[in-house]
């Protein structure tokens, strides 16, 4: 194998190293599916513990999508943790931590969808944060506010708003099946 070869092989370990380590659990703490993600593009820091998907991102789990123009996978730094790869040694990426997804989101849980501009997703509380035209929907029914928080291992949701503008919630009433019909 010529040096360009070997640059190339080891350039791509690296690269690849904090998806290798990436607890497969965007979800649920408890998820054993796995997560998939796609993106037109894909770039990995490994100094900043961080890997970017871009342009049509999106991860999904089990029945659960986040979508967004840009994703941002935070893991937490753990330098006890050293792993070698050739002569190189580097160090091994540890838990996701957060996931930021900017741009046009939308979070699909089932029948519940929750929008936004931006989103942050905590790991450690399992919740996910909406902002900027954050709505949460199910059916017909949705509601408005400036931050949906959606607890995913809790199946709730909350709608918060500033002072000046309240939450607007437009509910429909369930219509009732008639024995027979």
């Amino acid at each position: 194998m010529n040096n360009e070869k070997k640059y190339l092989f080891v350039l791509f370990i690296l690269l690849a190293t904090p998806l290798a380590y990436a607890e497969n659990k965007l979800f649920s703490k408890q998820s054993d599916e796995p997560m998939e993600i796609t993106s037109n593009r894909m770039e990995a820091f490994n100094e900043n513990k961080l890997v970017v998907f871009s342009g049509n991102a999106m991860v999904k789990q089990g029945s659960n999508v986040l979508k967004s123009d840009k994703l941002l996978l935070y893991y937490k730094k753990e330098p006890d943790k050293k792993e070698k790869v050739g002569t190189i040694e580097t160090e091994r990426t540890g838990d996701l931590e957060k996931v930021e997804a900017k741009g046009n989101v939308s979070l699909t849980q089932g029948k519940r969808i929750a929008t936004g501009d931006e989103a942050t997703y905590f790991r450690d509380s399992a919740k996910i944060i909406l902002t900027g035209n954050a709505v949460l929907s199910e059916g017909k029914n949705l509601i408005k506010g400036d931050k949906v928080i959606v607890y995913i291992n809790e199946d709730r949701g909350v709608v918060e708003s500033n002072t000046k503008k309240q939450v607007k919630a437009i509910i429909y009433p369930q219509e009732k099946k008639k024995a027979g019909n």
